[in-house]
């Protein structure tokens, strides 16, 4: 029933409802089609045979198949794919940001720190630094019940 020539409607898809001829047998469940649809391998279950058939070989051409549909009284359109184009580029936007010098802000918070800072500083090696010692805990025994 799937030889090559064999009319068909192709029934889902894009290029459903439109008329395409088997060009080859791929396997059991797939083949080449071609016609007013894209030349394409398809599942045989998205095709619906017709009692039409062309008078095609196996693995036709584009050119051959539009002359047998011409025959058939079909007119093909021989679509050519578009030509690739350059896409344009993106120009970059720079933003402009005003940026303080480092230098500056740290002059200024220095400044600051020191104004209001009045106490007396203590040395470092004076200080004592609670998270690393440990505290000390007493235990005491619970009484003993006689």
């Amino acid at each position: 029933m799937y030889e090559p020539g064999r009319v068909c409607m192709k029934i889902a898809g894009r290029d459903s409802n439109k008329l395409c001829v088997i060009v080859d047998v791929i396997d059991a469940n797939f083949v080449l089609i071609d016609g007013e649809t894209r030349r394409k391998k398809v599942n045989i279950k998205h095709i619906e045979p017709l009692k039409k058939t062309l008078d095609i070989k196996k693995g036709a051409s584009r050119a051959d198949v539009i002359k047998a549909f011409k025959a058939l009284g079909k007119e093909l359109k021989d679509t050519k794919p578009k030509k690739s184009t350059e896409r344009p580029k993106k120009k970059k936007v720079k933003k402009i940001v005003e940026k303080a010098p480092k230098k500056a802000v740290k002059k200024e918070i220095k400044k600051e720190t020191a104004k209001t800072d009045d106490s007396p500083k203590k040395e470092a090696s004076s200080v004592e630094n609670p998270k690393t010692e440990t505290p000390k805990i007493e235990v005491k025994e619970a009484p003993k019940k006689e």
